[in-house]
This record gives structure tokens, sequence and C-alpha cells, in this order.
């Protein structure tokens, strides 16, 4: 008798246990089909907006300084450059999240298998 109440406060510990770990490590939603349009998206409007704030600029400057198109095309070109220097900082960090995600998910499989025992 005094087996079958240790055995029950032990499956009352292990199902504590398992309501903790649940809390602290909740399920990963399942990545919809839409996150990656959106990453794409995000690229297409840091370099659109590069272009269209050099561009603005270099007009600006033609416009107030009385000069041809010469600062149009030189800024048109620097927001080009500033819009793909955006666009490849937003790629290493998705990569970066991408890398920590996989090394999180290996750790926690390999512990779940040696703690399994």
């Amino acid at each position: 008798m005094a087996q079958r109440d240790e055995l029950e406060r032990l499956k009352a510990l292990e199902d504590r246990i398992a309501k903790a770990k649940a809390a602290i490590n909740p399920p990963r939603a399942a990545q919809d089909h839409h996150s990656m349009a959106q990453v794409g998206w995000r690229m297409v409007i840091e370099l659109v907006s590069g272009l269209g704030i050099g561009a603005a600029i270099g007009y600006g400057l033609d416009v107030l300084l009385n000069t041809g198109p010469f600062l149009l095309v030189l800024f048109t070109m620097l927001g080009f450059a500033a819009g793909i220097k955006t666009m490849l900082r937003s790629a290493r960090m998705l990569q970066a999240q991408a890398e920590n995600t996989a090394l999180r998910d290996a750790g926690a499989e390999k512990g779940d298998k040696t703690s399994g025992g």
C-alpha cells in the first residue's frame, strides 16, 4: 500500500514537471507558408525605399543647386547601394536566427535522448 502511494506521488510529480517544461518551452508553431513571402517583400521594400530616398535627395539637391541630373544619378546609385546593404544585413540576421533555432532544436533533441534513460 505504501508502495502504491509512492508511485502515485511520483506520477503526480512527473506530471508537474512535464507541465513546467511545457510552460518554459512551449511547442513551436508550424511555420506558415507566408513567412518567406513576407521576408521577400521586406527586402524588396528596403531596396525600393533606398532608391527612392536617394533619388529624392539627388533631385532636391539638383533643384536647389541648379545642377544637371548629376546629383540625381549619384544619389540614386548611393540609395541603391544603401538598399543592397540593408537587404544583406536583413538576410544575415534571418540566417543567424535560423541557425540559432536549429542549434536550440538540436540541443533539445539531444537533451531528450540523454534524459529519457
